[in-house]
């Protein structure tokens, strides 16, 4: 109830709700005014609505009094930018989520395990940028879908005619338990979730979703800072684990076997294991309500050290420009992917199952840096109070299953282990790959108690302290497959000899250098250009080649491998750019061919070995070397 003539309004708006107090004779324009204040905002970029669609607006008068507007006590309005998204909180989030890379622990082994080395907390800017300027194209679409399940008339239980309906013929909705279970359909969509929040009888309702905070709240002034003294008000709540009923991806669809067997073929070569980078889109499943689906192009491997049973990640220098290139190619990371494969008979083929229901699915070392990639990819969603809220990227592993075959396994953790990696509350056991700990506090860091249930020898719910914790009530399944009509957003090969080295694989025959380069345009003569150029691997070596700087110039191509337009690539390589590439190519394989009657008369006259010096940068060369051993051109 207002108290003398003055009523209080919620604002709410993606940096968070408000209250503001203004007299009801006070015109819009004083509203605004208060709205701006309240917001800390820099300047006047947005509007006021009635409705949660931005409907009926609220346009800034000196004329229209609020009380005039059927504004009355205790009524929501809703903020949204027209000018951008500035706020002072979202780029608080960024560097919060930045940090992660910093703060977590600095190495992970298992799994075959991993290791990795801290990543750059710069890392994150280039993932920023993209994601502030709004949610994903996939989640406005949903937004507009009503997601409900249409049913067709039961010829035997429904007694009405054609037109009529009644409860065994009416629509269901998309969270619905029943017809989930008949589709094998285990978690929900995330849409569908946010659907089930404003249901029924609280249809409408104001939805905040949070992040799980496991730090205690900074400024508290009724007592010396945390080790000295700590209080209810900031001191973070106990926690308890429940299982994630929804996932914000419901399916990882690998365009066509050929992007999972090129990825293979390394641990096929060494045996050791690798891990990628999955590049592609997303967008709506049509076999799951309001569902979205991950569908990958091409996998990135990073750079990295390897063996049977350990991987190091290392610092990629070149993260920047493979995100860069991929945005103009239309792709972006949807996720990540490794191999845990131990060959058991290699005559047939088959593999170790080591996971499973009795072992484990992902260890907690996988969980973590799971957590560390969804926090450095979070998702954009309009409900949240900080502007995010979970994370589409998916992790995929390639392990063997119960018939000892290859196959993949996807999962997502939930926001729950997001947050307690994020806070560096979560780390591994020694001994358990599939137990995981949280750490007790100490007296750098405060740690919250965290629960879980679980049925005792009598079928009794207890709870458990998290010391240690199953890491299974910190994942979702996400099934990973393929079309049975196979996709293709880069040419397809038919023969495995045709593809251009992947990047970042230090063996014979897989490295990335201007002889590869030459031998791939060799074999690539009998094909269109386009479809020449249409590979991943090759326009990222052309992208951020040192030899003949290509970058500024690739756009045009690489649009043109996007919208697969023959003309516009064929007009691209008429330039410049391309003509030189061709003619250091041709000098090149000149010399090459010189090279060897040189070294046939080299043996039979036994003459003195002789060095040369590159025209390009100096150096010495031995001279057997055709192309320089620096800057790699030719001789």
């Amino acid at each position: 109830m207002s108290k003398g003539g003055k009523i209080v309004l919620r604002v709410q708006s993606p940096d968070g709700t408000k209250r503001v107090d203004i007299p009801e004779t006070s015109n819009l324009r004083e509203l605004y005014e208060l709205v701006h204040a309240a917001f800390s905002f820099s300047d006047y970029g947005f509007a006021l609505f009635k409705e949660r669609n931005c409907t009926k607006e609220l346009v800034s008068s000196r004329s229209q009094s609020v009380k005039e507007s059927g504004l009355n006590h205790g009524d929501m309005i809703y903020l949204k930018h027209i000018a951008g998204p500035s706020t002072s909180k979202e780029p608080e989030r960024s560097s919060s989520v930045a940090s992660i890379a910093s703060t977590s622990s600095s190495s992970f082994s298992g799994a075959a395990g991993f290791s990795r080395e801290p990543t750059p907390s710069t890392s994150y800017g280039a993932n920023a940028s993209a994601v502030l300027n709004g949610e994903d194209s996939v989640d406005i679409e949903l937004y507009k879908q009503d997601g409900r399940i249409q049913r067709k008339r039961d010829e035997k239980l429904c007694r009405h005619n054609s037109n009529g309906c009644c409860v065994h013929c009416s629509p269901l909705e998309p969270w619905d338990e029943t017809y989930l279970k008949e589709q094998k359909i285990k978690h929900f969509s995330f849409h569908s979730h946010l659907k089930k929040l404003t249901s029924g009888v609280d249809r409408g309702k104001f939805v905040a979703l949070e992040d799980l905070n496991c730090k205690i709240k900074s400024g508290c002034r009724d007592h010396p800072p945390w080790p000295k003294g700590i209080c209810s008000k900031c001191q973070p709540s106990a926690i308890t684990l429940n299982r994630q009923a929804y996932r914000h991806i419901d399916n990882v669809m690998f365009e066509n076997t050929g992007i999972v067997e090129r990825f293979l073929n390394y641990w096929r070569t060494t045996g050791h294991q690798r891990i990628g980078m999955l590049f592609g889109t997303y967008e709506v499943h049509p076999d799951v309500p309001l569902g979205i689906r991950a569908r990958v192009a091409a996998i990135y491997e990073p750079p990295q050290e390897s063996t049977r049973d350990s991987i190091l990640l290392l610092e990629d220098e070149h993260e920047a420009e493979v995100d860069e290139m991929a945005r103009l190619l239309g792709l972006r990371r949807v996720g990540w992917i490794f191999t845990d494969l131990l060959a058991e008979n290699a005559a047939a083929g088959t593999v170790k199952h080591v996971r499973g229901i009795k072992t484990h699915f992902l260890t907690a070392q996988e969980c973590i840096l799971a957590g560390h990639l969804q926090n450095k990819y979070p998702n954009r969603c309009k409900y949240a109070n900080g502007g995010y809220f979970g994370s589409k990227f998916v992790t995929v592993c390639v392990t063997g299953d119960d018939k000892k075959q290859v196959h993949m396994e996807g999962y997502a953790v939930t926001a729950q282990c997001m947050a307690l990696v994020r806070d560096n509350c979560l780390i591994p056991t020694k001994d358990a790959p599939e137990l995981g700990y949280i750490r007790e506090s100490s007296d750098k860091q405060y740690v919250p108690d965290v629960y879980y249930k679980e049925k005792d020898v009598y079928g009794n719910e207890v709870q458990r302290l998290g010391r240690p914790l199953p890491v299974e009530y910190l994942l979702v399944d996400v099934p990973a497959s393929t079309p049975m009509v196979p996709l293709f957003t880069f040419h397809e090969r038919k023969d495995v000899s045709q593809y251009f080295p992947v990047e970042n694989r230090m063996i014979d025959g897989h490295i990335q250098d201007f002889a590869a380069l030459s031998d791939y345009l060799a074999k690539s003569r009998s094909m269109d250009f386009l479809e020449c150029m249409s590979d991943f691997h090759l326009l990222f070596y052309l992208y951020r080649m040192d030899m003949l700087p290509m970058k500024s110039q690739m756009g045009p191509l690489l649009e043109a491998v996007r919208t697969k337009d023959k003309a516009a690539a064929n007009e691209w390589k008429n330039q410049e750019v391309w003509r030189t590439l061709e003619q250091l190519i041709s000098a090149s394989s000149h010399h090459d061919d010189s090279s060897m009657s040189n070294d046939v008369e080299f043996v039979s006259a036994g003459e003195a070995e002789q060095n040369w010096t590159c025209n390009h940068c100096t150096f010495i060369n031995s001279r057997e070397l055709p192309t320089c051993e620096i800057c790699n051109l030719p001789r």
